[in-house]
């Protein structure tokens, strides 16, 4: 199994189609999302706050900017039993460094880690001692970001897949 590695690239097509999608939006009047519990929550989330919230990522968030902080990570794709997958994979600096396997939840992505990465892989740089250090693999889950999707009912698949992924890429 090849490791390729894996560089994000989202067309500006993709890009301008979302930002089209996002000018066509509908809006509800009033309340967007009713509350799961009614009683603890019964206004629901507020309309104006959602279209606030559109609005910076139509109009304000630089996605060019993000693409090339998270292309700052070494990130791969690899085939593991037929199901390819994306991951950040990240040497550790120092003399042993042990293999950390991160997951997300979700709805999700490697991105909650892109700050803790550092400290993990490097942790002399921050303070600590290179005998800490990890090598991290985050992987995005099947039909997350650039992972390919499982077929329906084989999500308890995904440990048996991240075990093999762990194993392929190594100490």
């Amino acid at each position: 199994m090849a490791v390729q590695r894996f560089t994000i690239e989202v067309s500006q097509l993709v890009l301008d189609d979302l930002g089209e999608r996002l000018d066509r939006l509908r809006w509800p009047d009033e309340v967007v999302l009713s509350a799961l519990d009614a009683e603890a929550q019964p206004a629901g989330l507020p309309a104006r706050w959602l279209r606030d919230l559109m609005q910076e990522w139509r109009d304000r968030f630089d996605w060019r900017a993000q693409e090339r902080a998270l292309n700052d990570l070494p990130q791969v794709r690899i085939e593991v039993d037929g199901q390819l997958l994306h991951a950040v994979h990240v040497a550790g600096r120092g003399p042993n460094p042990l293999p950390l396997l991160l997951c997300h939840g979700w709805p999700s992505s490697f991105v909650e880690f892109t700050k803790v990465i550092p400290q993990l892989t490097d942790p002399a740089s921050f303070g600590g001692s290179e005998a800490d250090a990890f090598t991290v693999v985050a992987p995005s889950l099947p039909g997350y970001l650039f992972s390919s999707p499982l077929a329906a009912g084989r999500s308890g698949d995904t440990v048996n897949l991240f075990a093999r992924l762990m194993t392929e890429l190594g100490p």
